[in-house]
């Protein structure tokens, strides 16, 4: 008697434990019942289970507990290739929920990976779409919000599908190819290139008239003082030659003396000065008479 109240008893709490599940907060729960999504008999929707504590028939309905919160698709980047045929690697994201639970779980098998696979491909082929019908310059320049919301609402279409909403749909960068990139690179630093040397060549041809005219302008001025020099040489040789004349011409023996007197001081300005000359020189002639009174 006492082992059956105690089988009894394990019985029964495997039965309670089996008929009851909870949901928690920020998810939804479906029900299914010999593989299909248990649906509510008076309106024929599917029953979605909202957070709390909720009974099911034990060994007959399984429970599928769905994410309710509004997820985040940031995959890889993908080449678009525009309406001008050139190509472009577009970084995109998704946000996206669960809208119709029963759908979801039939076409996805209620797994994440696979929702997400399936969704990409759709917004991918919006956002393919769009891009084909656009050239860069429309793309970059301010149409993208438009294109945004144009591959939404493809995307949200064919999502429907699939039992998700989505909530919105974002580019976040747009690059050219590595090849197309470095192509535009070595074109603009040709480009470059080609400029620095016509300025490069603007700036010798400027700095040789330069040169030239400054050449121009230093000859012409040496010549001008050579030629002012030699004016005023002439001028200061004539005016001492006057000097001299009349000098000569007021005492001769006088003048012979401070020439010759002025010939003593140049000569024998240093001491390290050496002469070679006879003493009875016409040089010292003003020494010998001085000597000899």
């Amino acid at each position: 008697m006492k082992n059956l109240l105690i089988a009894a008893g394990v019985i029964i709490v495997l039965l309670a434990s089996g008929s009851l599940f909870a949901v928690k907060e920020g998810e939804r729960a479906i029900v299914i019942q010999f593989g299909k999504v248990q649906r509510d008999d008076a309106t024929g929707d599917t029953k979605v289970f909202t957070p709390g504590l909720h009974f099911k028939l034990p060994f007959i309905d399984s429970v599928r507990v769905l994410d309710a919160r509004i997820q985040t698709l940031d995959g890889s980047p993908d080449r678009f290739v525009t309406s001008e045929k050139k190509d472009l690697i577009v970084d995109s994201y998704v946000k996206w929920r669960i809208d119709d639970f029963a759908r979801y779980y039939l076409s996805t098998g209620g797994n994440k990976l696979q929702a997400e696979a399936l969704l990409k491909q759709k917004v991918n082929n919006g956002l393919r779409s769009e891009f084909g019908t656009r050239t860069i310059a429309q793309i970059v320049s301010g149409e993208r919000s438009a294109l945004m919301n144009q591959a939404m609402e493809q995307a949200a279409t064919s999502s429907d599908e699939l039992g998700i909403e989505i909530v919105d749909v974002r580019v976040k960068q747009i690059n050219l190819p590595t090849e197309v990139s470095n192509s535009i690179f070595q074109r603009m630093r040709a480009e470059r290139a080609a400029v620095a040397r016509e300025h490069r060549s603007e700036g010798q041809e400027q700095a040789e008239v330069i040169r030239a005219n400054i050449d121009a302008k230093v000859t012409v001025m040496l010549a001008d003082a050579e030629r002012n020099a030699r004016q005023l040489r002439g001028e200061g040789d004539a005016l001492a030659a006057q000097i001299y004349a009349d000098a000569y011409s007021k005492n001769a023996d006088f003048y012979s003396f401070l020439r010759s007197m002025d010939a003593y001081k140049k000569s024998f300005n240093s001491k390290q000065d050496v002469m070679v000359i006879a003493p009875d020189s016409e040089f010292f002639k003003y020494m010998n008479q001085s000597r000899g009174n």
